[in-house]
């Protein structure tokens, strides 16, 4: 899990750990749906997990960032299965955490940004569309207007001053 070194706060918190109650509360889900999540392998608590009856898992922090990413995808419509597929590709080839991930929805497909590319996570990573990038768009207009705007001022002023002279 990447953690922000900069904040205390998140890191105190990716030290703690998460009783399944306080977990399901946090995420917006009912304590049962996080008890059939962990027991079908969608996610397991990576602190503890429940050995028995009596036992209680501990989630960290990180689990709590990937039930709420689950959550989400479901809310928009997702099927289950289909978020566990986007999960298991999201966990082989997603090297930060989980949250900066950036997901793009369409109907029922789910594509990864990766770069510059779009990929289809439920049809294991095949590249379906390119990202173009218009950021740098106005700055690279900028420059290469940049030699014009100082060619037409200079021919401006040249065309100013001569003017004045024939008056």
């Amino acid at each position: 899990m990447h953690v922000d070194e900069t904040n205390p706060q998140q890191d105190a918190r990716a030290e703690l750990g998460f009783s399944g109650t306080r977990t399901a509360k946090v995420v917006g889900i009912s304590y049962r749906q996080l008890d059939y999540w962990a027991r079908t392998d969608l996610i397991r608590p990576s602190l503890s997990d429940a050995t028995g009856s009596g036992s209680r898992r501990s989630y960290s922090y990180n689990d709590l960032l990937e039930l709420k990413a689950i959550k989400k995808l479901l809310d928009a419509g997702i099927k289950l299965e289909q978020v566990r597929k986007v999960f298991e590709y999201l966990r082989k080839h997603v090297t930060t955490d989980i949250a900066a991930a950036h997901i793009v929805i369409d109907g029922g497909s789910v594509m990864l940004c990766d770069g510059d590319q779009l990929v289809d996570v439920l049809k294991n990573g095949q590249g379906v569309l390119n990202v173009l990038s218009l950021g740098g768009v106005r700055d690279e207009l900028e420059a290469d207007l940049a030699p014009t705007i100082a060619i037409d001022t200079t021919s401006a002023i040249v065309t100013a001053a001569s003017s004045r002279r024939i008056g």
